[in-house]
């Protein structure tokens, strides 16, 4: 596997046909593009790297073994486990069975108790430009008032609280004081509505809801509050109480009885709160995935297994370097990433985070830049439609600012371009900080493949170790069992395409869906017998590491040839004049479905109308292969996206196929259909 594998970065082979086997003959996605570009960790980051290629096979020789091994050492038990994993009744699974252990404990009492409690845990920064610090001394005070005053109304070990916040220090903190009393914690992302709130509120049948008045949106209040009031304005849920932090200032209505503020519940509450071990098994939190429609489907996480996998693989797959390291998720808490690796993985390994609370570009551009420089940023971990959208602005912004201090970068939340990595890499991970000087060797790239579902990453280079390949996760993390698959469940050859499986149970595995077991198997494991899949394509290159192609969903099948949409979108976004690009199969007579590409040129970019749609059409041709150029390529000012970031595809081929466009109402910005139909009147 490449993860030992030395090397140095060689230039770009795109293929010039079809790499795949003939259509027909079993994969599930044709494997298109090359990538032989290879860039090997320096002599000195994998001398002074946290984890060595030594645990690869450390955990093949014994997979639960290792994970004992990590869960003893990364966390204090309050009372140790007797079984790693007991998987008799699979596919539901128990870790470190008879173990118990607090999450809030291991995530803040512990640090204090060693010395570490002047360690600073969270710079915060609002995006008006007001900031907090705090120690892990001071956060953990704030927990436990936070636990105190959720317990003074009457919320208990098991209740389940339904938290609708911003991005600003008391969502950790809510967080926290749920875990450290054993209540539930169902965190519905900010940019929801109020009927998405109501549905998760009375699924979980939450007690208690947590919100702010508002949060700032691109230099604007943005309210929360009247979002609660709607959603609990019908009877019949089961909420008694609503605390209300105070952050923007907006006047906002006022139930007696039911609403509180935060500062008069939480912030006059007693610093005295004992945590106490909950079982590995211990309910942790219910995180509902996006999109769902119908009944809301509630991802259930529990915490022995999920604290062990997210701690060793933060540690791991970022190197991290707890007293010296400054580490930055951009990710938002309403989503799995702002559980894993901004509430709960950092604080467990004693890290220092920032916390944003804004947009990229508020007030201006260069924004996240700024933070980077201001805080020596060290480990920066973002999304590839981030990247885009900087690539789209243009290298002269983050040139301005010193980022000398990043050493790791990472990427999640779907397939990473391999041009959208290269300008991350160079332009981000290469800049020295003095008069446009570029570092010798530019900070390595973690590419992380992992699921709500799986709570932790799964597949990912580790940036001591692996040779890395732009736009591949690679190789499965250590102690994970991963597989691409054909229809009936066997390993495909290097070389092909299939379908992404998990074989065998991992530390951080949802452990079901609330109160609907069935739909649970039914969802995950009814496709291949004893095997997770969770609807993602992949294809293992020549050298076995592994690519994700996107989801099932988006094969198209284009004269009998299944092509994925990922790989022709990458084709584009390498032509210099794309920043961003979306793929759509559409309704066609003659080959069953046509690709439609819709495209964002960069800033500098000129649009040559016909001219620049054939010079599109031929690099993608030239990339691939004939089969794969699009029918229609549409040059549009901005793609719909949902306000983690996700593409909407279906909107997109709603106008590909003529359609009106269909409830667009999750959009970041509700005017993008609207400036794609003007732009296509044109």
């Amino acid at each position: 596997m490449s993860q030992q594998t030395p090397g140095t970065a060689t230039a770009h082979e795109p293929a010039t046909a079809l790499s795949a086997t003939p259509s027909g003959q079993g994969d599930a996605f044709e494997n298109l593009s090359h990538e032989n570009r290879r860039f090997a960790p320096s002599e000195e980051f994998s001398a002074n790297a946290v984890v060595t290629a030594e645990e690869y096979t450390e955990a093949d020789a014994d997979r639960p073994a290792f994970w004992a091994t990590q869960a003893r050492g990364l966390l204090s038990w309050s009372k140790d486990f007797t079984q790693t994993l007991d998987w008799s009744e699979p596919p539901f699974a128990k870790w470190f069975v008879g173990g118990e252990v607090n999450a809030a404990y291991n995530a803040l009492d512990r640090h204090v108790e060693a010395g570490r409690g002047d360690r600073v845990a969270i710079y915060f920064e609002g995006e008006p430009g007001d900031t907090r610090t705090y120690t892990y001394a001071q956060l953990t005070e704030e927990v436990k008032k936070a636990a105190n005053a959720f317990e003074a109304l009457g919320v208990a070990k098991g209740d389940r609280v339904a938290v609708y916040l911003p991005m600003i220090p008391e969502a950790v903190i809510t967080l926290l004081a749920c875990a450290r009393i054993g209540a539930i914690h169902s965190v519905v992302f900010g940019g929801f509505s109020a009927d998405a709130l109501r549905s998760r509120i009375d699924d979980a049948e939450a007690k208690l809801v947590v919100t702010a008045d508002g949060t700032f949106r691109r230099g604007k209040p943005s309210a929360l509050k009247p979002a609660v009031d709607e959603a609990l304005v019908q009877p019949g849920h089961t909420v008694q109480n609503v605390i209300v932090v105070k952050r923007n200032g907006q006047d906002v209505a006022w139930t007696e009885g039911r609403d509180r503020w935060w500062a008069d519940t939480v912030d006059a509450a007693s610093t005295e709160h004992t945590a106490v071990g909950h079982d590995a098994e211990h309910p942790l939190f219910i995180l509902y995935t996006s999109g769902t429609t119908g009944r809301p489907k509630g991802i259930l996480h529990t915490t022995g297994g999920y604290l062990t996998q997210t701690a060793y693989t933060h540690k791991a797959v970022f190197d991290l370097h707890p007293e010296t390291d400054v580490y930055w998720c951009t990710a938002d808490v309403g989503w799995i990433t702002g559980h894993s690796y901004v509430a709960y993985a950092p604080l467990i390994n004693g890290a220092t985070q920032v916390i944003y609370e804004g947009t990229p570009d508020s007030p201006h551009q260069g924004r996240w830049w700024e933070i980077v420089q201001k805080y020596k940023v060290s480990i920066l971990y973002t999304a590839p439609t981030a990247i885009r959208t900087f690539m789209k602005w243009g290298k002269e912004i983050p040139a301005g600012y010193d980022l000398s201090s990043i050493r790791v970068l990472g990427s999640v939340g779907e397939p990473i371009n391999p041009e959208a990595w290269m300008w991350y890499r160079e332009v981000i991970g290469g800049n020295a900080g003095k008069n446009g000087e570029k570092k010798e060797t530019p900070a390595p790239i973690v590419d992380t493949w992992w699921q709500t579902e799986t709570g932790a990453q799964m597949i990912a280079p580790l940036p001591g170790v692996t040779a890395a390949k732009p736009g591949s996760a690679q190789v499965p993390l250590p102690g994970i069992a991963v597989d691409v698959v054909d229809e009936l469940g066997e390993s495909v050859p290097n070389g092909h395409g299939g379908f992404l499986v998990i074989r065998e149970p991992w530390p951080a595995m949802l452990r079901g869906i609330w109160n609907d077991p069935e739909r649970f198997k039914e969802t995950y494991w009814s496709r291949f017998e004893t095997m997770y899949f969770a609807g993602d394509g992949a294809k293992k290159d020549d050298d076995g590491d592994i690519w994700l192609l996107g989801r099932v969903d988006d094969v198209m099948n284009i004269s009998g040839h299944r092509l994925s949409t990922a790989e022709i979108e990458s084709a584009l976004v390498s032509h210099p004049a794309v920043a961003e690009a979306a793929v759509v199969g559409a309704a066609d007579e003659t080959t069953g479905q046509a690709i439609v590409a819709f495209v964002i040129l960069r800033g500098d970019a000129v649009d040559s109308g016909d001219a620049t749609v054939q010079e599109l059409r031929n690099h993608v041709g030239k990339e691939i292969g004939p089969i794969a150029k699009p029918k229609t390529i549409l040059v549009v000012p901005e793609l719909p996206k949902t306000r983690s970031g996700k593409i909407m595809r279906r909107l997109l081929k709603d106008v590909a196929e003529g359609r009106e466009v269909g409830d667009a109402s999750t959009l970041a910005d509700n005017t993008v259909m609207t400036q794609i139909a003007q732009s296509l009147k044109k």
